[in-house]
């Protein structure tokens, strides 16, 4: 094969990838992307995408079978419904080939050159790609790695039969009767949760002292109270041994140091994700490291000249959307723009029931960094919206610096509330006071008037409650 020379060369197709090489060939640089299987990465194949289709699907049925029961105060009556999920996944892939084309479109339009293979440095301006028609040498000026992450696997849960990952729950053509989830973060809950609303007795085994670790206990606690109404067993302080001689089951060590035996026809591990930092010859390169992932700097620059990486392979928050803006600011850096990477207003998502936003300082955080605070919490048992759709369970809470009233940070769970993650975020980018915030007129009746309210309680003048 003959050699490719460009001026920008990114390893992987994923959020971060994608979008940094359709931003460079927008700005005219001469770009080729390397992908080892379908665009689009983890998110869209077998992350974000498929599993909130599986999540909305999963709210859907449980809904009907409610409705069903007859207790409901909407005086509907419904028939039992029945869920065929292979029916589910057929739907759920379509979606992600419709979304592997368009990523597919829109680079092809931007001029981007895709390469399918297995990408392996040589140097740090030379990569060789394993293709199913030879090998191609790749020359390039900049390369972008943007590699990301893999499920975390336990040396004695290893993957393989009835212990699954996400990407294989994700795939499961039948619910299985008893699921056990070794996690209690937010991809382990939010395909629980969407599993135990298929009929699947769920089972949730955590580590630590509580689930949702990431986020403060007062966010977290109307997760844990809807997880008891969905019959979710939760075992905390436990810890996973590994599986029974006999089969079926997962031996589990208690807070007490006592053993005990839970019967699984799958187990779900989801305790974390690893930088993909294996398979592409960094042992070439001279990068310097955080632990497992690549150092970057304020440019998503590594250690040498001319290598930039974004994404999962760089650290937390493990985010799409981040991997997405890093993507964006590298093409421009590369093309000549000044450009630095800033992470405060990174919202986090959790797509559980009621879901979880969270951006910026909690007021602890806040303090613990010296700065005095004042928060205002509204919640939405006082939001004529939520009420009309029963999802009075959940708040939101705005914490801003107590001398200038500008917003650090805010945080919200309640059903729906990912919706409002958009306007948090700008809040937080445009410098926002509590008094924009609540000086803003908000549409009613909305549960984003709960976002006015929280920043009007903050200031002392609420209104509503």
């Amino acid at each position: 094969m003959k050699d490719i020379s460009c001026k920008l060369l990114v390893i992987g197709a994923g959020p971060g990838g994608y979008v940094c090489a359709i931003r460079a060939g927008q700005l005219g640089l001469d770009t080729v992307i390397v992908e080892e299987r379908k665009p689009g990465g983890t998110c869209l194949n077998v992350g974000c995408i498929p599993s909130k289709a599986l999540i909305h699907a999963a709210e859907e049925y449980d809904r009907i079978v409610h409705l069903a029961s007859g207790k409901n105060p909407f005086g509907i009556k419904a028939k039992k419904p029945e869920l065929d999920l292979s029916q589910t996944i057929a739907w759920k892939d379509n979606i992600v080939g419709r979304l592997n084309s368009g990523v597919s479109s829109l680079l092809k339009r931007a001029k981007v050159k895709m390469v399918q293979g297995r990408a392996r440095f040589r140097d740090g301006k030379t990569v060789e790609v394993e293709t199913e028609t030879g090998r191609q040498v790749i020359h390039a000026d900049n390369v972008v790695i943007a590699t990301g992450s893999a499920p975390v696997e336990l040396p004695n849960l290893p993957f393989g039969g009835s212990v699954i990952s996400s990407t294989e729950a994700l795939a499961l053509t039948s619910v299985p009767e008893r699921l056990v989830v070794v996690g209690g973060g937010y991809i382990g809950l939010e395909l629980g949760t969407a599993f135990a609303k298929m009929g699947a007795k769920v089972t949730v085994v955590e580590a630590q002292a509580r689930i949702l670790p990431q986020y403060d206990a007062e966010l977290t606690r109307p997760v844990a109270k809807r997880l008891q109404a969905l019959g979710i067993e939760v075992m905390t302080h436990a810890k996973a041994k590994g599986l029974a001689k006999a089969g079926g089951m997962l031996l589990v060590e208690t807070e007490s140091g006592s053993e005990v035996s839970l019967a699984a026809d799958k187990i779900l591990v989801t305790v974390g994700r690893r930088p993909v930092t294996q398979g592409w010859g960094m042992e070439e390169l001279v990068l310097d490291t955080d632990g497992p992932f690549i150092r970057i700097d304020e440019r998503c620059q590594t250690s040498m000249r001319g290598i930039y990486a974004i994404g999962d392979v760089t650290g937390e928050p493990m985010l799409a959307h981040r991997a997405m803006a890093q993507g964006e600011m590298v093409a421009e850096i590369i093309a000549g723009h000044k450009r630095a990477w800033d992470k405060r207003a990174i919202p986090a998502v959790c797509f559980t029931d009621p879901e979880i936003v969270a951006v910026g300082l909690t007021a602890d955080e806040a303090h613990k960094a010296g700065i005095e605070v004042r928060a205002g919490h509204f919640p939405f048992s006082a939001n004529g919206r939520a009420m009309t759709k029963l999802g009075e369970e959940g708040f939101v809470r705005v914490v801003a610096r107590a001398d200038n009233h500008l917003v650090l940070g805010i945080q919200a769970v309640g059903q729906g509330v990912s919706e409002l993650s958009a306007a948090f975020g700008l809040a937080l980018e445009m410098g926002a006071r509590i008094e924009d915030i609540a000086g803003t007129i908000h549409a009613h009746p909305t549960q984003g008037e709960a976002f006015q309210e929280g920043a009007l309680k903050a200031l002392g003048r609420e209104l509503h409650i």
